[in-house]
């Protein structure tokens, strides 16, 4: 009987590469550890990601700058932050670079995804993800990806991300129509950093995933036969500790340092690894 095939997301992945121990307390321990409140930083990015969502739902005449910063009033949620008055300024703050955004946004042109969940399955893995925003521009198919951090992304950063180049071919796959653009729009900035990736780059992504879904299925293989006596799932000690979800059940996590506070990431950036997907 055929192997199932290893059920993988790319932040499933990621989080494999980023801390086998916060892996196994995330997708593997039952009862799952309960994770820490959410933080400030989660907050904006979701607020945002909801009323660019939310903004190409309104009727075509309705799609302003305006309309986009009344929508992140409306998603705004309130966790995480200091006190109510650092919450309100973040969100005018917010309210801001959505109409910046918007200002170079054509209402008119409907976008073909929008939080679009693609899938893409391989000899190893079946995956699935969700697109923030999948554009046709004049038959040329673009992969969009809203980032809120305080760290401007680069070229490089687009290049190379992983989640960015899986998403990619899933819509080649799935629309049979050939994707190789991706690209970070960064809203605090203004920016776009962007790649053309070929399909010989975007096969090298995929057995890189592939090789992450190999060790982990291992690891889970290993979990079945001895639970958390497994020897596969160490601590990946760092600045990430830190900021880590389930660090109140990881010991080696807080021997590194201090937690953050909920609102850390407002005022300095958080560690790569930390970094919010939003």
């Amino acid at each position: 009987m055929p192997r199932r095939l290893f059920r993988a997301s790319p932040s499933k992945l990621l989080a494999w590469v980023d801390c086998p121990r916060r892996y196994r307390m995330q997708y593997l321990d039952r009862p799952a550890p309960p994770s820490r409140p959410q933080r400030a930083h989660t907050s904006v990015g979701v607020a945002v990601h909801n009323a660019l969502r939310d903004w190409w739902d309104l009727p075509v005449e309705q799609r302003s700058p305006a309309a986009g910063a009344e929508l992140v009033r409306t998603s705004w949620i309130d966790v995480g932050f200091r006190d109510a008055d650092q919450s309100i300024a973040w969100r005018e703050r917010a309210q801001g670079q959505v109409v910046a955004y918007l200002d170079d946004v054509d209402p008119a042109h409907q976008p073909l995804g929008i939080e679009r969940t693609v899938s893409l399955k391989t000899e190893v893995f079946t995956l699935q993800g969700r697109i923030d925003r999948l554009d046709d521009r004049a038959g040329e198919l673009a992969v969009v990806d809203y980032k809120m951090s305080r760290w401007e992304p680069t070229d490089d950063d687009a290049r190379t991300s992983l989640p960015l180049a899986l998403y990619a071919a899933a819509v080649w796959k799935m629309f049979r129509r050939k994707c190789v653009r991706v690209e970070l729009h960064h809203l605090p900035s203004g920016s776009v950093a962007s790649h053309e990736h070929s399909g010989e780059s975007l096969k090298r992504k995929i057995d890189e995933a592939e090789s992450i879904a190999r060790e982990a299925r291992r690891a889970e293989d290993d979990y079945a036969e001895l639970g958390v006596d497994s020897s596969r799932f160490p601590a990946k000690v760092g600045p990430i500790c830190q900021w880590c979800d389930f660090r109140a059940h990881c010991p080696a996590g807080q021997a590194f340092g201090p937690e953050k506070s909920d609102w850390a990431a407002l005022e300095q950036p958080a560690p790569a690894a930390a970094r919010d997907p939003s």
